[in-house]
């Protein structure tokens, strides 16, 4: 009687995914991917007629120029800083994790595409693959756009490989950890007067559809005080979250930090308060020295080199304060490298 074969192990597949990048800091690279993300209808919720008219007529025709702009200020020699950090962070993962693990990387928008990276751990044998979105905080357009076009490039495949989610990490103790990690050496020097946190912003009413009830978000002043099962989903109630896990971390003062919301687009009501505002705001009132934290995102960008470490840095000097500082990301940094090896295993 012949023995049975035993049945090889099959890896697990880690797809880190983030939100995405231009080919290149070039006005028709920069097109290709605004009209790429523009044109989820996560991203501009409005009816199609309403977002096509926006992207085409108002945004398309002057905004990608002005991004390449911006892009050609914080681009690298090795391209992107985005993917730079994103490709470094996964590199380290993938040493962490072993050979029991395949890591790829995927940009929600641009390249390296879902597709490509989900393809390509199908071909190394995984059976299941774990889904990190690498957004700390929830929202639709970020994480739910995510978890949607994972699950429609692998249901194309004809062997679909099972998936597992990691949600959404904004209090988790290792996230929190690790950037408290990259600011501390910074703040422990005593230099500075006030930190800022400053987060993505979204429309009003994309965070008060989270809100099953109807009666919470937005609707009460302290409707982010506190995670409650009305505003479980709510990116700017998570936020604040990460705040407070933070400034616990810190050990900060009362009164020495803020939170505000950038990155806000047209003339629909956007959460507040507004970081632009925010930092006239300080400068004005007498904070010299001021350091900023952005931990909505996990690594540096062009939102938190050029917006904040670049033109926020000019306004607050040009208010009256005196030094703004970038905390950086966290990038590829060892803590973050572990925090990630662990959400991963966790799932």
């Amino acid at each position: 009687m012949r023995a049975a074969t035993p049945m090889q192990t099959t890896p697990t597949g880690l797809l880190l995914v983030n939100l995405g990048t231009p080919d290149a800091p070039d006005t028709p690279s920069v097109r290709r991917y605004l009209r790429q993300f523009l044109s989820d209808p996560r991203v501009i919720d409005i009816n199609p007629v309403g977002r096509a008219a926006l992207l085409n007529l108002v945004i398309l025709p002057f905004r990608p120029s002005k991004s390449a702009e911006a892009y050609r200020k914080i681009w690298g020699t090795d391209g992107s800083p985005l993917l730079t950090h994103s490709r470094a962070l996964t590199t380290a993962v993938r040493a962490r994790l072993g050979d029991g693990w395949r890591v790829e990387l995927a940009m929600r928008y641009g390249n390296p595409s879902i597709e490509a990276s989900l393809t390509a751990l199908r071909s190394a044998g995984c059976d299941r693959v774990v889904v990190l979105p690498l957004y700390p905080q929830y929202s639709s357009a970020a994480t739910g756009s995510t978890v949607e076009e994972v699950c429609r490039v692998a249901g194309a495949l004809w062997v679909t490989p099972m998936l597992t989610f990691v949600g959404a990490f904004y209090d988790d103790a290792r996230f929190v950890d690790a950037f408290a990690a990259v600011g501390r050496p910074l703040l422990d020097t005593g230099r500075y007067d006030h930190v800022l946190f400053s987060y993505h912003g979204l429309p009003e009413r994309q965070t008060q559809r989270t809100d099953e009830t109807g009666a919470h978000c937005l609707r009460r002043t302290d409707c982010c005080d506190a995670i409650v099962a009305a505003n479980r989903h709510c990116y700017r109630a998570q936020c604040f979250a990460t705040t407070r896990a933070l400034v616990a971390k810190l050990g900060l003062a009362d009164g020495s930090y803020s939170t505000s919301f950038q990155s806000r687009l047209g003339r629909t009501p956007w959460i507040r308060p507004f970081t632009d505002e925010v930092v006239r705001e300080l400068a004005q009132k007498g904070v010299k020295r001021l350091a900023i934290y952005s931990p909505s995102f996990v690594a540096d960008c062009l939102e938190t080199l050029e917006e904040i470490g670049l033109r926020a840095k000019e306004d607050f000097v040009a208010h009256g304060g005196e030094e703004l500082t970038l905390i950086p990301s966290l990038n590829a940094t060892a803590p973050w490298v572990e925090a990630v090896a662990g959400l991963a295993l966790d799932a």
